[in-house]
């Protein structure tokens, strides 16, 4: 049995404000509604006659979304009360559910997904996390908040699977139309959050020096690398699972959960790390786990060896949470969202052709884009350990 002591060890919500506390219920709420399908939704896409490069094709829409509003996101969040931005972001995906449902065929969901990729409440929630964390628990605060996420993941995938099953996906849409709603609604109880007036802003950033820029402009280029090999195979995996191991979508969902369990345990775990011995470090780590999930995942239909890789293929989810602490670490504050919407427009921008790519490969054989990745992604992991990415404390 868990004592408080334990539990406050696991989550450390002693350092997290009322505001952050908030943040987290609506982050959990809200993924357990999108867990019921995110990750069975290419299966989805299949029931509605879409290929594996056509589902490429609406994964890569919606990431084109995603990068097209981060700037535009950055903006707002640097210019207007930063809760208000991030409920408006909700907003726009409440119906989301509901559209999918109606679909008939995959080519009516091209609007959707467009939606679906909206990010402009993304920027916000990095900088309003940035500046109310602790400045000594930044990359246990993101990953925290990260991991509220995978936790709201953890039983929903199976959930949905079952579902599905039963009642069919209409019935899982409908669930998650309800659970954004609430989500939406918790965040009204956060406090409002603005930018410093310029004076106080001048006094903060006249010693931030041109260097800081360079090294957010470095660590944005490697994030997109990282990401554009990641979005290679993550809407292939349950496809990949279903094609050459027969699976059905509750046994899929269920190692989906699995896989979102791995997140958040390693979210917590690797913030940590992060704090204490460098989020580069952590970030390789990361890189080099997830490399080992994918290479087991096509060793074997053994299901043992398939429940430990996706418990392992959890860590590639974090490295977003981590790319915001990384940047965020070396932003002044009346730009922070500026910035942190730069690193995670370039991070789009490359994963953004990815998923069409990676399953114009797939078609060419099932192995081909993993056997890819896992050999990049520790190269990459060597990169994230090199002198290029030494930490140093801003001004």
């Amino acid at each position: 049995m868990f004592t408080l002591e334990a539990w406050k060890s696991i989550f450390p919500f002693e350092t997290f404000n009322r505001d952050l506390k908030l943040l987290f219920v609506s982050n959990f709420v809200g993924a357990v509604g999108d867990g019921l399908y995110v990750y069975l939704f290419p299966l989805y896409l299949r029931d509605l006659q879409a290929s594996s490069a056509e589902v490429g094709l609406l994964f890569s829409i919606l990431t084109i979304s995603t990068a097209l509003t981060i700037i535009p996101g950055g903006f707002l969040a640097d210019h207007f009360d930063r809760k208000k931005v991030m409920i408006f972001g909700w907003a726009v995906w409440v119906p989301l559910p509901l559209a999918f449902s109606v679909a008939t065929h995959w080519t009516q969901l091209l609007p959707a997904m467009s939606l679906y990729g909206f990010f402009l409440s993304g920027p916000a929630t990095s900088a309003y996390i940035m500046t109310a964390a602790r400045r000594d628990k930044v990359t246990i605060t993101y990953t925290t908040l990260s991991a509220s996420w995978w936790l709201g993941y953890i039983f929903s995938p199976g959930i949905g699977g079952y579902i599905s099953t039963v009642w069919g996906f209409q019935a899982v849409f409908f669930i998650a139309f309800v659970l954004y709603a609430a989500a939406t609604v918790v965040l009204f109880f956060i406090s409002g959050q603005r930018v410093q007036k310029p004076q106080v802003v001048f006094k903060e950033t006249r010693g931030w020096s041109s260097s800081y820029a360079k090294k957010i402009i470095l660590l944005s280029l490697f994030f997109s690398a990282v990401f554009f090999f990641l979005s290679l195979v993550r809407p292939l995996v349950v496809q990949f699972f279903q094609d050459v191991y027969k699976f059905e979508s509750l046994q899929i969902g269920l190692l989906g959960s699995v896989g979102f369990l791995g997140s958040a345990v390693f979210s917590l775990g690797l913030g940590r790390v992060g704090d204490k011995r460098g989020k580069m470090v952590a970030a390789a780590i990361a890189l080099l786990v997830g490399a080992l999930a994918f290479a087991l995942f096509i060793a074997s239909s053994n299901v043992l060896l398939l429940v430990f890789a996706s418990f392992l293929y959890g860590t590639s989810y974090m490295l977003w949470s981590l790319m915001g602490a990384c940047v965020g670490s070396f932003t002044p504050e009346a730009s922070r969202g500026r910035w942190i919407s730069l690193s995670q427009m370039f991070a789009a921008s490359a994963a953004s052709i990815a998923p069409f790519v990676g399953g114009l490969l797939y078609e060419s054989s099932p192995y081909l884009p993993f056997y890819l990745v896992v050999g990049v992604s520790p190269i990459l992991a060597l990169l994230a350990l090199s002198g290029v990415f030494k930490e140093e404390k801003p001004v």
